[in-house]
């Protein structure tokens, strides 16, 4: 009975860990679509600018938004969440993995950040996509946020 209860409580604890929110810097919801950060801890991202202010976003569609909107704005640096860890990596230098079967936030086509190709090798295995640059992911992210851009002007003029 004893080795039962502590394997119960073994277990407990072990998903408790697994579970436990991840610590998120602010803000909590992202700056544009209000999404929760904590929620989407793995796709979130963090842009600062050369003046100090800054932006926190659930997504890289969030991110290229935030850069269409500040057109020029000289940029410090570009952060977002490895996929497994949830701890924020330099975006220019991470294993990016786009497409595959699983579902992308706020975009068509999924894109997922690694710190490490052999995790990024791991998640194509399973998930498909392949491995390219941020450089690529966020050309594809502000292609698409364009053309939802397009779309809703489109929608608001309809019928006038």
């Amino acid at each position: 009975m004893k080795n039962v209860l502590f394997a119960i409580m073994l277990i407990l604890g072990l998903v408790t860990a697994a579970t436990a929110a991840v610590k998120v810097e602010p803000p909590d919801s992202c700056t544009h679509c209000g999404m929760n950060r904590t929620t989407f801890a793995h796709s979130r991202m963090v842009i600062t600018y050369a003046d100090g202010s800054s932006a926190g976003t659930c997504s890289i569609a969030c991110i290229a938004t935030d850069l269409q909107q500040t057109k020029g704005k000289p940029i410090k640096s570009v952060s977002v969440a490895d996929y497994n860890s949830k701890s924020l990596i330099d975006a220019k230098t991470a294993n990016w993995v786009i497409g595959g079967k699983k579902q992308g936030i706020m975009t068509p086509v999924a894109k997922w950040a690694f710190a490490d190709k052999k995790s990024a090798a791991a998640f194509i295995k399973q998930h498909g996509g392949k491995l390219t640059t941020f450089e690529v992911v966020l050309k594809e992210a502000e292609k698409e946020v364009a053309a939802n851009s397009q779309e809703s002007k489109g929608s608001m003029h309809k019928g006038h």
